[in-house]
């Protein structure tokens, strides 16, 4: 839920970047169909929110994305996910998981082949427990 303390960081058809402030950088995707040049500006947003952040947690919110296409997933597993750990720190990703069974399984694929990545990926059904989640890492880390 957007209130008025959230940090609008980059916002297109694909969603929205947040500079969450509880203290991790936020993602949340909307249900439109995607366009590959916005869906990289989408993440190459990401990828700088991250790395100016310095903390390495990010909450990804697919609860109304649409399956990612083979194209989004090889561009997440080949380019984004190995530039956002090393140029952006990413370390621990709470998933709040999509309502499409199919949004699922594609977001699954995509973590099996990234599983080498030195990152931590939790799924949760609620936000307060994703949250929650994040905010034990920071401590932890």
């Amino acid at each position: 839920m957007l209130n008025s303390t959230y940090r609008i960081y980059y916002e297109n058809a694909v969603g929205r970047v947040v500079d969450d402030p509880l203290g991790f950088a936020r993602l949340t995707y909307q249900s439109s169909v995607r366009v590959a040049d916005s869906f990289h500006a989408f993440l190459g947003h990401v990828t700088r929110l991250m790395a100016r952040r310095g903390d390495g947690c990010l909450l990804v919110d697919q609860r109304r994305m649409s399956p990612f296409t083979p194209d989004e997933q090889r561009y997440v597993i080949e380019q984004w996910l190995p530039r956002t750990v090393q140029e952006g720190g990413y370390r621990y990703g709470a998933v709040i998981v999509a309502e499409d069974v199919f949004a699922r399984l594609a977001t699954a694929s995509v973590v099996t082949a990234v599983r080498e990545l030195p990152m931590q990926y939790r799924y949760f059904e609620q936000e307060a427990e994703a949250i929650a989640w994040l905010l034990h890492q920071q401590r932890q880390g």
